[in-house]
């Protein structure tokens, strides 16, 4: 194991049905990455999980938090390249292969992440409109040398968040540790991301989709869409970006992507 430079570091969440699989994923990859399981909600069913496939398993014994705990799992892993994989998704037996020869090409790089495909209904969806929206999006960042002028980064997430959280891999040498200081509760990754385009540094996006995120009743973002933190946290994320009446417009068409969950 002395070898390996990254780490899927899992932050599970109470009884998840979809860990197993999530696990499965990732010790099914081409180039082996060390996978650790954290969680602030110990139970018997975590961690007979982690005991099955032989996996560390860390606890945090505060309070649970999303911002918090993914970063306890984070600061867990202990090699420079690390992804908070999401209990619910499931990665391409390549993602780590592609994430570790992507990481060999530039010295300067900030976070790595994937194009993704839904799942629902335990089925690889199709793109919605929302989703082709934010793949062309993200387009500009396939330039070389574009991905690391920070106007370019910023704008990619301007018109909304267009990374999916979990494809993410990030470089510990230089982002540091804890890295998810966002004052926001649902939109905490997309101010994270923020923060990064506003640093020195590239965000490499590799335009193949190697995870899949599931789309199902008992995820966070369809709690935080009921009792409306989504709107509050994505109106401020835009306000970074746009004068008020602007972002007034844009909502009006951006609360439709609400739409996947319903």
């Amino acid at each position: 194991m002395e070898n390996i430079n990254h780490t899927f570091a899992i932050s599970a969440y109470k009884e998840s049905p979809y860990l197993e699989e999530c696990i499965q994923s990732l010790v099914s990859q081409k180039i082996k990455s060390k996978i650790i399981v954290c969680t602030s909600t110990p139970c018997e069913y975590i961690e007979n999980i982690a005991k099955k496939y032989s996996l560390p398993y860390y606890i945090k014994t505060t309070k649970s938090d999303i911002q918090d705990d993914w970063n306890f799992a984070y600061n867990k892993a202990d090699t420079d390249w690390v992804t908070v994989a999401h209990q619910d998704d499931i990665y391409n037996e390549e993602y780590s292969k592609v994430i570790l020869e992507t990481a060999k090409k530039y010295d300067d790089i900030n976070m790595i992440y994937t194009d993704y495909m839904p799942i629902l209904n335990g089925k690889t969806g199709k793109r919605d409109k929302n989703s082709k929206i934010k793949k062309v999006l993200r387009c500009p960042l396939l330039i070389p040398g574009f991905n690391k002028i920070k106007f370019v980064k910023k704008m990619t997430l301007a018109l909304g968040n267009t990374i999916c959280c979990p494809t993410v891999t990030y470089n510990k040498k230089r982002v540091g540790d804890t890295i998810f200081t966002s004052e926001l509760k649902f939109s905490l990754d997309w101010d994270t991301f923020y923060k990064f385009a506003c640093m020195k540094g590239r965000t490499v996006y590799i335009n193949k989709p190697y995870a899949y995120y599931r789309i199902h009743d008992g995820a966070t973002t369809k709690s935080f869409i009921v009792n409306d933190t989504r709107k509050y946290d994505d109106i401020y994320m835009f306000n970074k970006f746009w004068p008020k009446w602007i972002t007034n417009l844009i909502m009006k068409v951006y609360v439709k992507a609400y739409d996947t969950y319903n």
